[in-house]
């Protein structure tokens, strides 16, 4: 089994709804987005997935999530902005679009701090 790994950093805000704490009020983060790509084969050039090719998908999707205010964007203005979500959110995103044989979106991990993110993988 072969895996790759990408990293995108990005700037926003949120407010958890429901929480009984400061994460309640407004306030913002610069998360890193670490997506890892897997699979079975490579192909002819001996490569998984381009690293630019798997790089230009995080940065097209973190684009959406930059710079924002996530309770105000979709899905998040329904759904609680939290790690989890945003980690779940983002592997379904990067698995609708990527269309390289043999290669699939492996996890997502959010961190929200250097020493705290969550992680959405798929059994």
């Amino acid at each position: 089994m072969y895996k790759i790994k990408v990293y995108e950093n990005i700037s926003s805000a949120h407010q958890l709804r429901e929480y009984k704490g400061k994460c309640e009020n407004l306030h913002g983060h610069n998360w890193k987005i670490e997506v890892v790509f897997q699979g079975k084969g490579l192909d002819s050039t001996g490569m998984l997935i381009d690293f630019k090719i798997a790089k230009e998908l995080l940065k097209e999707l973190a684009q959406k999530l930059d710079h924002k205010v996530l309770n105000d964007i979709s899905p998040f203005d329904i759904v609680n902005p939290t790690a989890e979500n945003m980690a779940g959110y983002i592997h379904k995103e990067l698995s609708d679009t990527l269309n390289v044989p043999g290669c699939r979106i492996y996890s997502v991990a959010v961190w929200e701090t250097d020493n705290n993110c969550a992680i959405y993988q798929e059994d």
